[in-house]
């Protein structure tokens, strides 16, 4: 879509400043035409025109800035939408996704370059094609919000992001140090507060520390917004102190890593961080909303959403913005051996069934190499990746090469590391698993009611209880299920829920023979 008019760019170029948008009253028309109602066809045409302004050498720079700016604010209620339906459709199509994505990715990366076309600007010889420096703060905070917003939706898809975009984010800040104006603070329409460029470089800084490839999109999203609320709490330095967590180097093409050591040579465009108060902040905020709180009014979410999922997020960010970030549990073991993969509870439930054995016939059936193993799980490298289904919280069945038994478990950390390549954790919920069908207890008779397939996992439970995973929206915690095996009956109370997700829900039951 935003490549859909390359040959206009000339036409334009040739015209020098005689270019539509040129003319204020020319662009209210434009804007004003734009259909509200048809987010696809609006952002479509909005692209046209950034593509048509590419070509254009002589356009003023401070109307330049201008009408990149109105085109931005013209396109947001129409990101926003297109933002929500990629977040909150419980299962999007391949293609559907693949689309709602491009759009938003490529919007932005559009967009970014715009920008940088206006920064151009600044050397421009001539006074009326050149950008005024009063219009500098305000322009690299739109620069580096766009290549922000840029890296966020890669992370939607786990990578991989390209470190050209941490040369650029890094080039644009230390321009800002060299210009005096880094924390020059401006206001954005539409959203409260004053920001500057160092806080917007910040603020990317901090979100992708967070380590948010074990997140859905939406708790993605919903991270980014707690970040940016609790960043004036974090402290970021030139130099490393005793208690940096973090580091970035503003001259090179890489993300922000953990300071797991000192740089080999101490630079002037290194930069540090680490989470300060507003990891206590962060904490006070969780253990208020796990006592029954609600969400203050003054930290703005993008949307309303339950308390349960706030706590959720708010402890992956309060884990890996601790003073000392968290240290893998168990220890990894290299290991070469390849494994098939079943996804989905429905797959899983035949697999684990009495009525087939080892491998049925006709299922979706993946060949994943796992390369490292520990006593929670597995680390696989995947060379085909299987969008449609492959995500975080993705239930699996597998079976190592070789083996007879299947195991149950569940994708919790993804990222890809090329176009067809990527890394899944997959955490091991059990080793034993059986396949049942449970009826509520209400039903007048055991055989008239339907039957509801579900997994019970034998190993790792507490005592005198059985996990049972459960497809989605099947759980009532007021409702006793009782199902049938080896001629007996057995009835399962429940204790409570684990996990619930848009593949399963994981409950704990107490079992009790019945007759």
């Amino acid at each position: 879509m935003f490549n859909k008019v390359a040959g206009l760019s000339g036409f334009f170029a040739q015209k020098k400043i005689d270019h539509p948008l040129a003319d204020p009253r020319e662009l209210r028309k434009v804007l004003g035409e734009l259909p509200n109602d048809n987010a696809y066809k609006s952002l479509d045409g909005i692209a046209t025109w950034f593509e048509s302004l590419a070509g254009v050498a002589d356009f003023p720079g401070d109307r330049l800035f201008d009408v990149i700016q109105q085109l931005e604010a013209a396109a947001q209620p129409h990101l926003k939408r297109l933002a929500r339906d990629y977040f909150q459709t419980a299962r999007l199509s391949r293609t559907e996704e693949r689309r709602l994505w491009s759009i938003n990715h490529g919007f932005w990366a559009t967009l970014a370059d715009a920008y940088e076309r206006c920064l151009s600007k600044l050397d421009e010889k001539t006074h009326a094609a050149a950008l005024s420096k009063s219009n500098l703060p305000l322009l690299l905070v739109r620069l580096i919000g766009a290549l922000g917003q840029l890296l966020k939706w890669e992370q939607f898809h786990y990578g991989p992001s390209r470190g050209e975009h941490w040369r650029r984010l890094g080039a644009v800040l230390l321009l800002a140090e060299e210009a005096g104006v880094a924390g020059k603070a401006v206001a954005l329409p539409g959203k409260s507060g004053m920001t500057s460029p160092v806080q917007e470089y910040q603020k990317v800084m901090a979100f992708q520390s967070a380590s948010l490839d074990s997140l859905l999109p939406l708790e993605i999203d919903i991270a980014e917004h707690l970040i940016a609320h609790f960043l004036g709490s974090f402290v970021f330095t030139h130099q490393a102190l005793p208690d940096s967590v973090y580091w970035a180097d503003l001259k090179l093409a890489q993300p922000p890593l953990r300071l797991a050591r000192m740089p080999a040579q101490a630079e002037p465009t290194q930069r540090f961080m680490k989470p300060g108060l507003a990891h206590d902040a962060m904490r006070s905020l969780l253990e208020s909303l796990e006592r029954g709180g609600e969400i203050p009014p003054e930290i703005e979410l993008g949307g309303p959403y339950p308390v349960a999922q706030v706590v959720a997020i708010l402890r992956h960010l309060t884990n890996y913005f601790s003073p000392t970030p968290p240290q893998r549990q168990h220890d990894r073991h290299r290991v070469m051996h390849r494994m098939s993969v079943l996804h989905g509870l429905i797959n899983a439930f035949v697999v684990f069934s009495d009525e087939f054995a080892g491998r049925p016939a006709g299922l979706p059936i993946e060949s994943w190499v796992v390369e490292n193993v520990s006593r929670g799980g597995f680390g696989a490298v995947l060379g085909n990746i299987p969008e449609e289904w492959l995500k975080v919280g993705a239930l699996v069945a597998m079976q190592p090469e070789g083996g007879a038994n299947w195991l149950l478990g569940v994708v919790r950390r993804y990222h890809r590391e090329a176009q067809n390549e990527a890394r899944a954790g997959i955490q091991a919920l059990a080793t034993k698993v059986i396949a049942i069908e449970l009826r509520a207890r209400r039903a007048s008779s055991y055989a008239a009611a339907a039957g509801t397939p579900a997994l019970m996992l034998l190993d790792g439970n507490e005592p005198d209880e059985f996990r049972v995973a459960l497809p989605p929206a099947s759980f009532n915690p007021r409702e006793e299920m009782e199902y049938l095996r080896d001629g007996r009956r057995y009835m399962l109370t429940p204790v409570a829920l684990i996990e619930k997700t848009a593949e399963y829900e994981l409950v704990r039951y107490r079992q009790s023979a019945l007759g």
